[in-house]
């Protein structure tokens, strides 16, 4: 079995998808902030490698990601975070947060490891379904995962003639400590380890995209494909079935 490396893997997916692969014997670079959280999932064996550095640091990116022996074929980069902006009032403070872990992040993660890429490498990269459609107090959160699908899509292009396979992950509402912070319903939520399980198998499949849970994500998706002036008036619904 091939290496893999998870940004983000001290909580919610990232961490689960690290224990599934430790537990299936898989060498697994798991990389995150939280010490305490990092030197737990080492504990699942040997060939669990803890990483400790910050994304959104690009010199901390390099000098974490420059040495790896083995070197990973599967890069799952799945670091994120997510914050709402509250009756349309704009707070550039906070969509600068949330573009910083998810987008300029996710950049520092590929600069730090790309002189590692080479054919035959697999880059898995998790966005989220609400990239497809306008939604009420996602101004930061969707714009980010809007621009990590652009970012994701358009590196499957570029690097495809070097044989590198890139993978968009279009998750729906999943349960993990980032989700528990919500405070509106969230249909057709699945649990963590039923996200795992999807994302694992769309890559063994090489899946191109990764959409779960079906239904949920599949619904988005025809309703991002209408006109926008439909998704408008679906969302406005959105926000007066709230008040």
């Amino acid at each position: 079995m091939n290496p893999i490396l998870i940004t983000g893997a001290t909580s919610g997916i990232g961490q689960q998808l690290a224990i599934d692969y430790a537990q299936s014997g898989q060498t697994v670079y798991v990389c995150g902030r939280n010490a305490e959280k990092l030197q737990e999932l080492s504990s699942l064996g040997s060939h669990v490698k803890p990483l400790q550095f910050d994304l959104t640091d690009l010199s901390s990116c390099k000098k974490a990601l420059h040495d790896l022996d083995p070197v990973p074929h599967t890069w799952v980069l799945n670091a994120g975070d997510c914050e709402y902006i509250d009756d349309g009032a704009m707070d550039a403070a906070l969509i600068k947060r949330v573009f910083t872990i998810n987008v300029v992040g996710l950049a520092n993660a590929i600069e730090g490891a790309q002189h590692h890429f080479a054919t035959g490498h697999h880059l898995v990269i998790v966005g989220s379904i609400a990239s497809e459609m306008a939604l009420p107090r996602a101004e930061a959160y969707g714009a980010s995962k809007a621009a990590v699908s652009y970012l994701s899509r358009t590196l499957g292009v570029d690097l495809a003639p070097k044989g590198i396979k890139v993978s968009t992950v279009f998750p729906g509402f999943v349960k993990t400590p980032l989700t528990d912070k919500n405070d509106f319903p969230m249909p057709m939520m699945i649990e963590v380890d039923e996200a795992a399980k999807a994302i694992r198998e769309g890559i063994e499949s090489g899946k191109t995209n990764i959409y779960f849970p079906k239904r949920f994500t599949w619904i988005l998706r025809i309703l991002g494909s209408l006109p926008y002036s439909v998704q408008h008036h679906l969302a406005k619904k959105l926000i007066k079935d709230k008040q």
